[in-house]
Parts: C-alpha cells; sequence; structure tokens
C-alpha cells in the first residue's frame, strides 16, 4: 500500500505532487503538455509576485509566493528527468557545489577582506567554470550578460560593467544634460513621425535616466514598483471621488486632475 501523500516530508511531497501532474495517463491535461519554452513566463511572473509580497512585508504572503516559485523549479526538475538530463536532487547539488567554490572564504582557508576582493575572486572563479565547461570564451567586458535579463535590469548591468573601466559620466549633472539632450531628441523624432526612429530616441531616454537612477544610487525597479503602487493608489481614490459626482468617463480632463490634485492634497494632511 502506497504511503499517503501528506506523509511525505516537504520537499519529497512537492516532488511527489509533480510526479502525478505529469503522468502520462492521469495527470493534468494542461500540466503534461508544458515544456521547458511554455512555461519560462510563469517563472517570470512568479519571480515578480515574490518581489510583490517581500516588498508588501506580509510574511505569509511571502511564503506562498516563495511556494510557488519554487514550484516553478520542480516544474524544470521533472522536465528535465524526463529527458534523462537532470532531477531536482542533481540541481540542487549542483547549486550547493557552485556557490562552496564561490565562497572560498568561507569554506577554504581563502582571506577576502574587502568586496572588491570579493567581487573579482567571484567573477576569477565563474571564468574559470566557464574554461572548465569548455565555454567559448568572450574576452568582452560585456560578456556573460545574460540576452534574456529583463530589459530594464541588464540596461543597469551594461552600465556598470563600463564604469568599471571609467566609460561613464563624472557627475549627475552630466546625465542630466544627456536626458534633456534625448527629450529633445525624441520630440524631434515625434514631429517627423518617424515611428522607428521614435522607438530608437524613446530606448535612448529610458537608458540615460536609468543612468542616472544609478548615479543617485537607486534601485530603478524599486524606484518604478513604488511609483507604480502610488498612481495606482492615487488612481483608485479619484476613481473613488468620481464616482460620488458623475463618474469618470464623463469627466473633462480638467475635472479628473482637479481630484488628482484633491488626492495628493489629502495625501499630506495624512487623511
Amino acid at each position: 500500500m502506497s504511503p499517503h501523500y501528506s506523509e511525505f516530508p516537504g520537499v519529497n511531497r512537492i516532488l511527489w505532487v509533480m510526479e502525478q501532474l505529469r503522468d502520462p495517463v492521469s495527470g493534468c491535461p494542461w500540466d503534461k503538455e508544458q515544456t521547458f519554452e511554455t512555461i519560462v513566463p510563469y517563472t517570470i511572473e512568479e519571480a515578480y509576485e515574490v518581489a510583490d509580497a517581500i516588498a508588501s512585508g506580509d510574511l505569509s504572503d511571502i511564503k506562498d509566493e516563495l511556494g510557488d516559485l519554487l514550484f516553478q523549479v520542480v516544474f524544470y526538475a521533472k522536465l528535465g528527468q524526463e529527458q534523462q538530463a537532470f532531477d531536482f536532487d542533481a540541481i540542487a547539488a549542483q547549486v550547493a557545489e557552485k556557490l562552496i567554490r564561490r565562497h572560498p572564504h568561507v569554506f577554504a582557508e581563502a582571506q577576502i577582506d574587502s568586496e572588491e576582493a570579493l567581487n573579482a575572486n567571484w567573477e576569477a572563479v565563474k571564468q574559470q567554470e566557464r574554461q572548465e565547461q569548455g565555454k567559448v570564451q568572450d574576452s568582452s567586458l560585456l560578456a556573460n550578460i545574460p540576452k534574456g535579463m529583463a530589459p530594464l535590469k541588464r540596461a543597469v548591468k551594461l552600465q556598470k560593467r563600463c564604469a568599471k573601466v571609467g566609460f561613464d559620466w563624472d557627475n549627475k549633472q552630466q546625465v542630466s544634460a544627456k536626458i534633456h539632450e534625448e527629450i529633445e531628441e525624441v520630440l524631434q523624432a515625434s514631429q517627423q513621425q518617424d515611428s522607428a526612429a521614435m522607438l530608437e530616441e524613446v530606448g535612448d531616454l529610458l537608458f540615460a535616466t536609468l543612468n542616472l537612477a544609478r548615479h543617485c544610487n537607486v534601485d530603478p525597479e524599486q524606484a518604478l514598483l513604488l511609483a507604480n503602487r502610488k498612481f495606482e493608489s492615487r488612481f483608485r481614490q479619484v476613481e473613488k471621488l468620481a464616482d460620488s459626482q458623475q463618474g469618470l468617463a464623463s469627466m473633462s480632463l480638467d475635472a479628473m486632475e482637479e481630484l488628482w490634485q484633491q488626492v495628493k492634497q489629502n495625501e499630506k494632511q495624512g487623511s
């Protein structure tokens, strides 16, 4: 008689659940159809939901969202197992060994006494790993920045790499001037109704803005997360105020702006 699923410890239980979901006969039709490629969007979404839960500070939500993210890893592990490439234990063992290699100051006798030396050692170990794996060597300073990384994060990563050799603005004023230059170029492209140029110039403007965030030591993703949250909160309040009148759909932009300013004033007064 097979044990009840509740008798499995936590990790084994989720692995057992995955086995049932992918069972060729009795499994879930949706889960059985998935591949590495098809579940990537869900993995990215779950990672953002973890970040959102952490930002909210709700430990129960954090636990719940971490479970959803863990399930993504379990799903990939099952797909790898079906292809006889790897399983969950192999994934866990490999990352453990990698972390041990990259922390010789913790697991060996190496002496690392600064963050700069720590980062240099980390990169040196990664380079050695790539050589041992026979990966094509890319000598560029921009090598090994994942192409699939979120564009905002990748832009900052590119900027930081270049800054290591001094290819960077000296101060925030120079970055600010660049932003104003890019705004003018966006407007020029807009006046010419050149959609390709507008796409390029807006990209340049966003890139320059991220540069300013980096020079201000601000995490742009965190800043945008807070801005989104603030905007949503204010707009929901505007909707409530509008509902007590004639509703947003029948309001002029000026009338909606008055409500927006009212919401902002209420925030300042702590109401």
